[in-house]
């Protein structure tokens, strides 16, 4: 390891590491692709169909299956390829359930304060809104049960997660909404306690964007069923015909034609996933990977967490600070590393504090987390020379 150690320090250039990580794809979304994937080896026989053949739906349902048996889902859920991403899962269920009750919305990053400004500005709905800074968790038991509650599982900008979901009684009158795209595959998750959950198969898959996945309980089946929202729906959000759920779209018959390559990329992941001992292979591989990290953060004195408390620290997208650094030092810090291969996009997000953001998911190999620690080592020593 570079000898770099006190943030304070006058730094002589330091060497190059003699290794590189072999893969150096550290993006929290899209994220890296599973070991072994190539283009070559995902299946073809579903492109240039049509998504309603045989094949297509079969595929899509396949798809849908191994997302279920990796997720551990119960019976009771429903899985739905939706459009729009995570985004447009969450919002579809924003938009064709909430209203019904009051609502909180909690947020401590970037895309809770998104699901808030659709409360507030478009649904016009007056929520209660429990916030937290950057690196913080909001205090959860302030949150009203009798109430819909938004909250993110994973903060993939902030990198603090809800440590469990002990803190959602299940005897609770509300529904509760889970933005967990940076989430699933990566941590154990009661699905009693979660009515709504979404994800996209571009995190801890490492699959294409562009789709998201919604997930329904029963309670959020029976909302749908019985409650009809004040505002217009958009038809990529509609759910419901004649009063009931429209179940062909989480029998594979998606709303808007999906991308059938995009697909057969998440069928791939989701087949890799299973190969190494389903969702407990998923969730070592993260826990292995965050570990990696942290113990490079604790060898250097000018790394730290932005999330404090580790018992609420994501051990997916993992947020960095960086001793005396602004928005101008991790560009350039970012930017060597890049123009190295030796890791790319690790920049945190832009409207987060500045810092550094390494995706830790199932898909990165530990090898490579530790392999990037000297390479960090490097880099800053670079730019506090500059």
């Amino acid at each position: 390891m570079t000898d770099v150690t006190a943030a304070g320090a006058t730094l002589a250039p330091a060497p190059k590491p003699a290794t590189k990580p072999a893969r150096p794809f550290f993006s929290s979304g899209p994220c890296a692709k599973p070991p072994g994937w190539s283009a070559a080896a995902l299946a073809t026989d579903s492109l240039g169909r049509s998504h309603r053949s045989k094949i297509g739906k079969t595929r899509l349902q396949y798809s849908i299956d191994l997302m279920r048996e990796l997720l551990n889902l119960p019976d009771t859920h429903r899985i739905g390829i939706v459009p729009g991403s995570d985004t447009g899962a969450f919002e579809m269920a924003m938009w064709t359930m909430l209203g019904a009750r009051p609502v909180t919305a909690m947020a401590w990053e970037s895309f809770g304060e998104g699901w808030v400004t659709d409360a507030v500005k478009q649904l016009k709905i007056d929520p209660t809104v429990v916030r937290a800074d950057y690196g913080q968790l909001p205090d959860l038991t302030s949150a009203d049960f009798s109430h819909d509650v938004l909250f993110t599982w994973n903060g993939t900008t902030s990198g603090v997660r809800v440590p469990n979901a002990d803190w959602i009684p299940a005897d609770r009158e509300g529904l509760t909404f889970a933005d967990a795209t940076s989430a699933v595959f990566a941590y154990d998750i009661d699905w009693t306690k979660i009515d709504v959950a979404t994800f996209s198969w571009q995190k801890v898959l490492g699959g294409e964007g562009g789709h998201g996945v919604l997930i329904l309980g029963p309670r959020a089946v029976e909302r749908l069923e019985t409650y009809t929202p004040a505002w217009p729906l958009p038809k990529v959000f509609r759910l419901v015909s004649k009063g009931k759920l429209t179940e062909g779209v989480f029998k594979g018959e998606t709303i808007n034609t999906p991308s059938m390559l995009a697909v057969e990329d998440a069928i791939f992941a989701l087949e890799w996933g299973k190969s190494i001992g389903g969702a407990a292979g998923l969730i070592a591989r993260s826990d292995a990977n965050a570990a990696a990290l942290d113990k490079i953060v604790a060898d250097r004195d000018w790394l730290g967490h932005l999330a404090a408390d580790p018992a609420s620290r994501s051990k997916t997208s993992v947020c960095l600070t960086v001793e005396g650094a602004d928005e101008a030092f991790i560009k350039s810090f970012a930017g060597l590393l890049e123009k190295e291969g030796a890791a790319y996009d690790i920049a945190g997000y832009r409207d987060a504090p500045a810092g550094l953001r390494i995706w830790c998911g199932a898909t990165v190999d530990t090898a490579d987390i530790e392999a990037l620690g000297p390479w960090l080592d490097w880099a800053y020593a670079e730019v506090k020379a500059a």
